[in-house]
């Protein structure tokens, strides 16, 4: 996930443009083995949410995943001698997105997982390509629509309107849930787009733009946690464990190996970590939380995935892939 979720692409975090020469060093686990561990990283990351949320409130939640995160990184960077990146004007871009692309997707996804399921909110999640390349669209005059990428965006659409049980009248699922979780990956989308058109190319490492912007989205939800919730009541094993893991491993740890992905075998094969997430994340929440499913979350859920794929791809022969999505 996010970190995207997640964060599920290199452009969730400011430095997806960033010099990966870093990586030197052969690493001691197949690119394979850490393509899967973060696919179940991310996959079950909606579940720790949902256990997370029942012990304690959203934006806690996401404070706590952030603070963790936060403490992962720093410590990269302390073992690595790495500086946090300088200048007012790259602090406050990193701001911005900090908002867009941990702050406000991560409360919005705890918030949703009250009203709907985690492996709901997982194929949600998934919507996130769908949302960057409608935006890329309005915004970027160098992406011009065509005939694959519109019928990509109508078919992952239709995925969504499946999965809801649109002809039910959307009878089947939690409206105001749903909306918060699609809500939560066009707010990745528009974090990209930020990122994209002010941060691409920065001289910093993406180690340290991503520790930065870490911090800030923690500064951000401490403050708004402080304003608008009180101290928990309690502290229950489960959702502390849950919120712990979901910070150091699905906010902290995931995003190293994520750029170490990125930098061995390049953008487009680690995006494809993109298309097992949800699969996971509705496998766990069925599985070890006894979420129902009917026919038509699979089904729609497999066509939001195909029409991301194909919204994505480019015509044969056409320029080699981007480093991020929109």
């Amino acid at each position: 996930m996010t970190p995207a979720p997640a964060a599920t692409d290199p452009a969730t975090t400011p430095a997806s443009a960033a010099s990966s020469a870093s990586t030197a060093r052969k690493p001691v686990l197949d690119w394979r083995v850490r393509f899967a561990a973060l696919s179940l990283i991310w996959g079950f990351s909606f579940l720790l949410i949902k256990v997370g949320t029942d012990g304690f409130a959203p934006l806690q939640v996401t404070l706590g995943r952030m603070v963790c995160g936060s403490a992962v990184l720093a410590a990269a960077l302390a073992v690595r001698r790495e500086p946090l990146p300088r200048g007012g004007r790259t602090w406050a871009h990193l701001a911005v997105a900090a908002f867009f692309l941990n702050a406000l997707p991560f409360s919005l996804f705890a918030y949703a997982e009250l009203h709907i399921p985690s492996s709901l909110a997982g194929i949600c999640n998934a919507t996130s390509p769908l949302w960057g390349m409608l935006l890329s669209f309005v915004a970027l005059r160098e992406d011009r629509p065509t005939r694959r990428r519109v019928a990509g965006l109508g078919l992952g659409f239709a995925g969504v309107l499946i999965v809801l049980g649109a002809w039910q009248g959307f009878s089947g699922q939690d409206p105001l849930g749903t909306a918060l979780a699609l809500l939560a990956s066009a707010s990745y989308a528009v974090g990209w787009l930020y990122v994209r058109r002010t941060l691409a190319g920065s001289p910093h490492s993406h180690l340290s733009m991503t520790g930065a912007q870490l911090l800030l989205g923690t500064a951000q939800l401490a403050v708004v946690t402080g304003l608008f919730t009180s101290a928990p009541g309690g502290y229950p094993a489960g959702p502390v464990l849950a919120v712990l893991a979901l910070g150091a491993l699905g906010t902290g740890f995931a995003v190293l190996v994520q750029y170490g992905l990125v930098a061995e075998v390049g953008p487009t094969t680690a995006q494809m970590v993109t298309y097992f997430i949800p699969v996971i994340a509705t496998a766990a929440g069925v599985a070890l939380l006894g979420e129902e499913l009917t026919w038509n979350t699979p089904v729609g859920a497999a066509v939001v995935l195909a029409g991301a794929a194909l919204s994505r791809s480019r015509p044969h022969g056409a320029g080699g892939a981007g480093a991020g999505r929109g």
